[in-house]
């Protein structure tokens, strides 16, 4: 059957063209200064380019001022914006407004009662990401590589499609779907060589993997 995938904190044309050739569904590139995935506006402009019409561009932020959506939403012109911070539902809906894009809201989870906040954001977003909630003393609010407890989302239903991040990698890709249900997965550092450094060869088999489920 397979279940579509996001590859993010994409940086370089190589990563695109795995992304692309193992069948992304979407494309993640990511505005944050304290990311090792962290890329310029016009980088990712140039890099998105053969992605339109076959996947999606995401612009992934974290608690964004009006002036970066205003530049973002210009230079890279987004399918989506991934707000990553702690961005409230009204500010969601300004933003996806202001950008004229889909917005794809992330909701850090470490235990049961942290799903209940999907329900503020049914309205403003067009999906919701889980995520693995980030230690109290992290510097970022992503791309640890620490999966949390995908039980937590076993039989869940939600009125908005969403994703699955926090952990993922094409050996553990199949398990998190099988215990979570999830309809959509996001990986990031677990298709890295290195922090930041996207590996072509992970990311071929991380799609694969997600062919195969």
């Amino acid at each position: 059957m397979g279940v579509q995938a996001k590859i993010c904190g994409i940086s370089t044309a190589e990563a695109v063209t795995a992304a692309l050739d193992g069948g992304a569904a979407f494309l993640g590139f990511m505005f944050f200064d304290k990311s090792p995935r962290n890329i310029a506006p016009d980088a990712a402009w140039r890099l998105a380019q053969p992605v339109r019409g076959k996947a999606k561009v995401v612009a992934v932020l974290v608690d964004p001022s009006d002036a970066e959506v205003d530049r973002i939403a210009q230079v890279l012109q987004p399918d989506f914006i991934q707000l990553h911070g702690a961005e409230t539902p009204a500010r969601a809906r300004a933003v996806g407004e202001r950008a004229g894009a889909g917005i794809i809201k992330v909701l850090p989870v470490s235990e049961a009662s942290d799903l209940a906040a999907a329900a503020d954001f049914e309205t403003v977003a067009d999906h919701l990401m889980f995520d693995t909630k980030p230690a109290k003393d992290a510097d970022r609010p992503g791309g640890s590589g620490q999966a949390f407890d995908w039980t937590l989302l076993a039989g869940r239903r939600f009125p908005r499609p969403w994703l699955l991040a926090g952990g993922l990698n094409p050996w553990n890709l199949a398990e998190a779907v099988q215990q979570s249900g999830a309809p959509l997965l996001d990986v990031s550092s677990g298709v890295e060589r290195g922090p930041g450094l996207k590996d072509p060869a992970l990311i071929r088999a991380f799609l694969d993997a997600a062919k195969r489920v």
